[in-house]
């Protein structure tokens, strides 16, 4: 099976490390990466893809230095190789405006408000992960722990 990853962007070390603790029930099932900047979850999505593995899921803080998460999020959108990738801000202080924005130009799959609960955070990514296993055909009998099984259960349903 391909390696998939969860790529957790934000500027403040502790979030990480909570990040990183949070979505540890996910660990023998997806590699999660940290990055503390715009540019290097970029960079990291480029190395991914050029060894032929996935970046399934993209949590971005709003307030970071340089490239704000939802500049980051639209560069996602707006990369034709990484249409699948669910996009999630995790913030607590976004705008309005950024929330818009982020709906509207990055196609954020979700807005998580910080402090955020490890159980919404948990059920979050096992809803975004099923989607983007679906969406990439990806072979996901190995992934069956972690997946949304009602999600999982329409989508069979609707293919018939």
């Amino acid at each position: 099976m391909d390696k998939l990853y969860v790529l957790c962007v934000d500027d403040q070390p502790e979030v990480l490390n909570a990040l990183e603790n949070d979505l540890s029930d996910f660990e023998n099932y997806l590699l999660i990466e940290v990055c503390d900047s715009g540019n290097e979850v970029l960079e990291l999505m480029e190395q991914i893809d050029t060894e032929g593995d996935y970046t399934a899921i993209v949590i971005a803080d709003q307030v970071m230095p340089g490239m704000t998460g939802v500049e980051v999020l639209t560069r996602i959108e707006n990369d034709p190789r990484f249409s699948a990738v669910r996009k999630i801000l995790l913030t607590g202080l976004a705008t309005h405006q950024d929330t818009i924005q982020a709906i509207n130009s990055a196609g954020l799959d979700h807005y998580i408000q910080k402090p955020w609960t490890r159980e919404i955070l948990n059920k979050t990514i096992s809803k975004c992960l099923t989607e983007f296993v679906l969406d990439k055909g990806i072979e996901y009998e190995d992934l069956l722990p972690v997946l949304d099984q009602p999600v999982l259960y329409e989508a069979l349903r609707k293919k018939g």
